[in-house]
């Protein structure tokens, strides 16, 4: 398929949307209500420091709702206000928070529901609109909804898209993307859509196998057997290891991605040497800026003296997940909450510690003085912040501060 004309095809089409519908200064009221915080915007003007009480919050510097989120979710609230009456439905969820989710919900809007990561289309009808969520969607869901007749409404993050542009790129100069990204999240099945032949590969460890196989250091049954569903149908490693792309999820961890693409270039360099590397090795810089400053502040954060790292955000968010990976690389105590409510009852938290379950742990905050690390992935509003902020200092209030034996003997 050439996904190039489809684009520009459906781009033009009466029935498609990607701009939202001037309908800004209608919803802006709704969104400050839903999603902005006074308390954050005050701890911000305080140099991102709450002091109240036994706690000490540290905010970092770049946390929560990006610019492609915010931008997506106003051309959601915008979309309602333009059909009043019509169905909506969203491809899966518009971002990955579930408080975002639940107000498109209260609106009437409809979500595709997911069977063992398929997405049924079945429900979905002529004249239906359809929103395209920021991490976008695949060609072929496209082309169904297009097929189908629906009315199109695209918030795609342009970060994203960019990324689809460089895939593009790799496919027509007959490389294969190498995408590092999580091989059943939306972006990279989007991703992988545009691509030609591509390969996903999760981390470091994988990309290294990669590496070792285009060095003659790997068995052919090993490595297809590894791979299965993380590359593009009739991948051949014998074939399609020899001119190679880099691409990446845009939320994936900034370090790790310029890793593995100074991985592959070295790999390259090796097998085919200086003079033909140009013919072998693309990299193009598909890293999100706001997913770049959210590392940042966090790497920033994490030099400061913390008891305890609070990490919010959807489960499902990979921009989350990695934030707490930096805390624990650091040793921090952290946990990951997506609400408010996961504190509570009493001195207890339900969260989600990396690659695991959910999970209560009780008691939740120690005694005495408490250093308190924050920060949220950039599906999350500030209102959410706001809610587990109000939650600690509650829960800091009713724990006893422990006090020395010394000051209790007046010694």
């Amino acid at each position: 398929m050439d996904t190039r004309a489809f684009k520009r095809s459906l781009h033009h089409s009466e029935r498609y949307n990607r701009r939202g519908f001037g309908r800004a200064e209608e919803v802006a009221g709704s969104l400050e209500e839903a999603y902005k915080s006074d308390l954050i915007q005050s701890i911000r003007d305080n140099g991102y420091v709450l002091e109240e009480g036994r706690v000490t919050i540290r905010l970092a510097e770049a946390f929560g709702f990006c610019w492609g989120v915010e931008r997506a979710v106003a051309i959601a609230y915008e979309t309602r206000r333009h059909y009043p009456t019509e169905r909506i439905w969203i491809t899966n969820e518009i971002i990955h928070n579930p408080s975002v989710n639940a107000h498109l919900r209260e609106m009437d809007v409809l979500f595709i529901a997911v069977d063992e990561g398929v997405k049924d289309f079945s429900e979905v009808e002529r004249g239906d609109v359809v929103i395209l969520p920021a991490f976008g969607a695949t060609v072929q869901e496209m082309q169904l909804l297009n097929e189908r007749g629906c009315h199109i409404v695209d918030t795609t993050c342009p970060w994203v898209s960019k990324v689809w542009n460089s895939v593009e790129r790799h496919k027509k100069q007959s490389f294969t993307s190498v995408i590092h990204g999580k091989v059943k999240h939306e972006e990279t099945l989007a991703t992988s859509s545009f691509a030609g032949t591509y390969l996903v590969v999760l981390d470091l460890e994988e990309a290294q196998l990669v590496c070792d196989y285009i060095l003659g250091n790997g068995d052919r049954d090993t490595f297809v057997r590894r791979f299965a569903g993380a590359t593009s149908p009739g991948f051949d490693p014998d074939r399609d290891l020899v001119r190679i792309g880099v691409a990446n999820q845009t939320t994936m961890l900034k370090s790790e991605t310029e890793e593995i693409g100074r991985l592959f270039e070295r790999t390259l360099l090796r097998r085919y040497g200086p003079d033909e590397i140009n013919d072998h090795f693309l990299a193009f810089n598909t890293i999100c800026d706001a997913t770049q400053e959210r590392q940042d502040a966090m790497f920033s954060l994490v030099d400061e003296p913390l008891d305890l790292m609070v990490v919010i955000g959807g489960y499902n968010s990979s921009n989350t997940t990695h934030l707490q990976e930096i805390a624990i690389s650091r040793g921090i105590a952290s946990v990951h909450i997506d609400a408010p409510e996961r504190i509570g009852p009493g001195n207890s938290v339900e969260h989600k510690p990396l690659g695991q379950d959910l999970t209560r742990m009780e008691p939740f905050l120690p005694q005495g003085q408490l250093r308190i690390g924050i920060t949220s992935g950039a599906s999350t509003p500030d209102r959410v912040v706001e809610g587990v902020i109000d939650r600690l200092l509650f829960l800091a209030a009713e724990q006893p501060v422990e006090v020395s034996a010394e000051a209790q003997t007046g010694a």
